[in-house]
């Protein structure tokens, strides 16, 4: 999932990946057959997170360096949804404000939205591109295009776990240009399991500037509290 820098990229497949008989591997219309299956189903059992992520930005160019950090207060509750408070800022206060900042507002908008940026059919065309190896769990990899211009929407690759049918990783640009101060936006993203359910992990983005130079955005989104709807149901009976 976003924010002048926060906004996608397409980064190289391994040259390398293991061989999985043709037979083994599903359609893609399984696949995502699955995924919105996963996605329900998480949707349903977790009832609330929270955690403090820490994002940091940095420029270079011109013969300079400059660079920002922002701790964020991250909320989700399955009634009242996601929630984020900025905590503290330290640095330069042009990309705490022109990049950060819009960061955190980029995501708090998506969030109200979900239909418009889910990974469906509605918002995207798939096709299936391979497999890989992901911290030796086995993943399905999807091409995906998107079907309009939307600066929540991305092109690259996804990978799929083959197990839970969660998104563990994106590489992709976006489908829309952020601003036309930027000639090229790339991103990385990472999800993992945590308590059960999958969330995000790590982000990682750069961006060309036209006027000359690049900036760096990384988010790392923290340790988590996780709650979930069978647990908090298990505790009551007890």
């Amino acid at each position: 999932m976003y924010s002048i820098l926060f906004i996608c990229i397409l980064a190289a497949l391994s040259a390398e990946t293991p061989m999985v008989h043709s037979q083994a591997i599903p359609p893609v219309d399984q696949i995502l057959e699955r995924m919105l299956h996963h996605e329900a189903e998480q949707a349903r059992e977790l009832k609330h997170y929270e955690a403090i992520r820490h994002y940091q930005v940095q420029y270079k160019g011109f013969g300079t360096i400059i660079a920002a950090k922002m701790d964020v207060d991250v909320k989700f509750d399955n009634r009242s949804g996601k929630s984020l408070r900025i905590l503290s800022q330290s640095g330069s206060k042009l990309l705490c404000d022109k990049v950060l900042k819009r960061a955190v507002d980029s995501e708090q908008e998506a969030s109200e939205d979900k239909s418009s940026t889910a990974l469906t059919t509605a918002n995207y065309r798939f096709r299936l591109a391979g497999t890989e190896q992901l911290d030796g769990r086995l993943t399905y990899i999807l091409q995906v295009d998107p079907l309009k211009q939307s600066k929540f929407l991305y092109r690259g690759r996804v990978w799929v776990d083959a197990v839970d049918y969660a998104v563990v990783k994106i590489d992709a640009e976006p489908a829309k240009n952020p601003s036309f101060w930027i000639s090229r936006a790339q991103i990385q993203s990472i999800n993992s399991r945590t308590d059960g359910v999958w969330l995000p992990q790590n982000t990682r983005s750069e961006s060309r500037i036209r006027v000359g130079g690049t900036a760096q955005l990384t988010i790392d989104y923290g340790t988590y509290s996780v709650d979930r709807v069978e647990q908090s149901q298990g505790a009551a009976s007890q």
